[in-house]
């Protein structure tokens, strides 16, 4: 019963392994999944193996009854075990090898798995690794044949691939290749777009997409033959490699084009996504909303928001002479927060500067408990009572010295660091304060000078207004003929008066302008002066550098002499003493040319002009003379040399 429970969805083994050398097959719905080698002497198995059932001659297949398995032949490890079938494994009689099997377990112990490298098994081997050679082939195509390059030989050399290349340049066809069999070739590797051929046995052609043009370098080195024949003509080595086309060129500049437009869509989605929502917008002026924002300037907790929306409004330019006044009780109520605010830092400073001093206490304090703590282990550890202690009772005293003493070390370099902290901002306020007061001596007359320069400007316009004010009242007055109005007699008069004392206030403001123009006119004079100084001091620096070169020529005159020698070098001696000889063989003299013709047949290094220019360094040795009439004019070197000793 266990055997037929396990045998289920199975059928009976059809053939007698003694009579029957045939494949054993796997078969499912689908047809044959795994073919088995030729069982080898089958007369020992039978003996080993007896059947209990006796088979039908005609099945030969066992077959599964299970559903077609769809794993890809080239997977190897789709068909390493048996248990992907879903059966027990089974001896070649039908007997079950292992009574014990579980199918949803998956394992067969004591059974080694199948591997593809086991004999007698049609599996494909494994795929082989990248790091291996790939070995090119022949490829046969309708009208020609192509064979691969000797593999010894090293990979034939590309260009630096342009941008979206798609074109390809193919050079070596034979000289009977049509446009057909260019087609035949490389419509292998994927779609041509345009061929462009030339007499010359090369051709561009261009791809759709860009890896093909991999493909298609994969042919370079190949040796291509038309048909059967052996003729040169009909014969050809292809060299492929990447082409600079301008059309590749457009398309990839659009594509990246398009990706930048795509990203800088992105960016702009992700930007507004993480911006922060917009301030709510400020209510346009009117009297009932200034009387709103007045009232919240009075109010601490409602105070920057007001203040925004008076900003707001004089930014605008909502101030008129009609509203000027609410503006300017406004600002006033504004200004009346400076003095809480300042008021608040020196809280904040005060708590701040009491949290230190506290801190700095209750560090003080701790650290003298653990100076007792420590001075009660030290004592312990003294002969009187370390006498008296136990061996382990010795061993805790000490370690809780020592982490005593550690803590205590750490909390005392805290507080020496902020003691240090507080002395070192105090040298640095110091130092700062001095460096400023002496950067700031120059820079102080100068900036109160364009201070008082733009005073008086605004001052100057302020008086224009006001006098504009004025006749604008007295235009009105006239106009109106209102003479008995009080309140207009007093607002020119509080304007005159504004005006008596913007004057005085602008004759304070020039004297003091003239006093610092003054000023500044000593510290330039100052500055010259010291500019004068230290271009005198440079020159009497440059007078004594110049005694000492002198001092030093007039040392050493003999080395000038010598170093000043027309004749400097024992080559150059040399070639004097061979052209001298020359010359004097030729009486006549000879042509620069014809002398370094003789003089490059003993060096070859010797340069016309070299020649040259020593000839005419020497001048009581060698002349110059200009022989010939009209076209047969030539210049002749001469050599003079006993000339010039008797000159000498």
């Amino acid at each position: 019963m266990q055997r037929q429970k396990r045998s289920e969805g199975l059928n009976q083994l059809p053939f007698d392994p003694a009579s029957n050398n045939e494949p054993l097959q796997f078969g499912g719905a689908s047809g044959p999944l795994v073919t088995e080698g030729i069982i080898e002497n089958g007369g020992e198995s039978s003996k080993k193996r007896k059947r209990t059932n006796t088979p039908s001659a005609d099945n030969r297949t066992l077959n599964v009854d299970s559903t077609a398995m769809t794993l890809p032949m080239s997977d190897p490890t789709a068909w390493t075990t048996m248990n992907n079938l879903g059966m027990a494994p089974m001896g070649i009689a039908g007997q079950p090898i292992l009574p014990d099997f579980d199918p949803a377990l998956g394992m067969m112990t004591g059974i080694p798995p199948i591997t593809p490298m086991m004999p007698g098994l049609g599996i494909v081997p494994p795929p082989i690794p990248p790091d291996m050679p790939v070995v090119k082939e022949i490829i046969h195509c309708k009208s020609c044949t192509l064979f691969p390059p000797n593999p010894n030989l090293p990979p034939p050399a590309t260009r630096e691939r342009p941008p979206g290349c798609k074109t390809v340049f193919v050079g070596g066809l034979p000289e009977n290749g049509t446009e057909q069999i260019i087609v035949e070739v490389f419509e292998q590797c994927g779609e041509i777009i345009a061929i462009r051929k030339s007499k010359k046995n090369f051709c561009h052609i261009r791809f759709t997409e860009e890896y093909m043009v991999d493909k298609a370098l994969y042919l370079s080195g190949y040796r291509i033959r038309l048909g059967s024949s052996t003729d040169k003509k009909d014969t050809g080595r292809l060299h492929v490699d990447f082409a600079q086309a301008r059309d590749d060129l457009y398309e990839w500049e659009c594509k990246q084009r398009m990706l930048a437009r795509e990203e800088r869509h992105r960016r702009r989605l992700e930007e507004e996504r993480f911006r922060p929502p917009s301030p709510p917008p400020v209510v346009h002026y009117s009297d009932h909303e200034c009387s709103v924002v007045a009232e919240k300037l009075k109010d601490d907790s409602k105070f920057s928001e007001a203040v925004q929306t008076l900003l707001t409004w004089i930014e605008r330019g909502e101030v008129n002479r009609r509203s000027a006044n609410n503006f300017y009780s406004m600002i006033q109520s504004a200004n009346s927060h400076v003095r809480r605010l300042v008021n608040e830092k020196a809280t904040h400073e005060k708590d701040m500067e009491e949290a230190k001093e506290k801190f700095k206490q209750a560090l003080s304090g701790i650290l003298i408990q653990f100076e007792q703590i420590v001075a009660v282990y030290h004592s312990a550890s003294k002969q009187k009572a370390w006498d008296h202690f136990t061996k382990a009772q010795r061993k805790n005293i000490s370690v809780w010295c020592k982490q005593a003493e550690e803590i205590r070390n750490i909390h005392n370099d805290e507080l020496m660091g902020i003691r240090r902290e507080e002395e070192m901002e105090m040298s640095d306020d110091e130092i700062e304060e001095t460096t400023q007061t002496k950067e700031t001596e120059e820079s102080a007359l100068v900036s109160q000078a364009e201070a008082l320069k733009e005073e008086n400007d605004s001052l100057r316009w302020q008086l224009d207004a006001y006098r504009n004010e004025v006749e604008l009242l007295k235009q009105e007055q006239g106009k109106t003929n209102r003479e008995d109005d009080p309140d207009k007699e007093q607002q020119v008069k509080l304007l005159q008066q504004a005006l008596q004392g913007m004057q005085q206030h602008l004759l304070k403001v020039q004297d003091e302008y003239k006093k610092k123009e003054a000023e500044l006119e000593k510290v330039k004079d100052e500055k010259l002066q010291a500019e004068k100084m230290l271009e005198s001091l440079k020159e009497k620096e440059g007078s004594a550098s110049r005694l000492c070169a002198s001092s030093q020529e007039s040392e050493y005159p003999l080395e000038k002499t010598l170093n000043s020698s027309p004749v400097q070098s024992e080559r150059e001696a040399l070639l004097v003493g061979i052209i001298s000889t020359f010359l004097h063989v030729h009486p006549f003299g000879a042509s620069i040319e014809y002398i370094c013709s003789y003089l490059q047949r003993l060096d070859n290094k010797i340069c016309t002009n070299d020649v040259e220019s020593l000839m005419g360094r020497l001048q009581h040795t060698f002349k110059q003379e200009m022989t010939g009439v009209g076209a047969s004019l030539e210049k002749r070197w001469k050599f003079c040399g006993f000339e010039g000793l008797k000159l000498t």
